[in-house]
């Protein structure tokens, strides 16, 4: 959450964001109810409308050997 909305508001949207996905639910009301936290996410993403292209995150470049 902190790579796609930032440190600040991710935890505003944590605590605050109801999403029906999750049974009407915010993120951290869901996660301690047991949902997994790529259901969560999943949920957040629909809300919030991000792209499918951003719904993995960053990319991380590999370790070069």
């Amino acid at each position: 959450m902190d790579d796609e909305f930032g440190a600040g508001y991710s935890r505003v949207l944590a605590s605050s964001l109801v999403l029906a996905g999750v049974g009407g639910r915010t993120a951290v009301e869901a996660l301690a109810a047991g949902y997994q936290p790529r259901e969560v996410w999943l949920a957040l993403c629909d809300v919030q409308d991000v792209p499918l292209e951003r719904r993995l995150g960053k990319d991380i470049k590999p370790a070069s050997s």
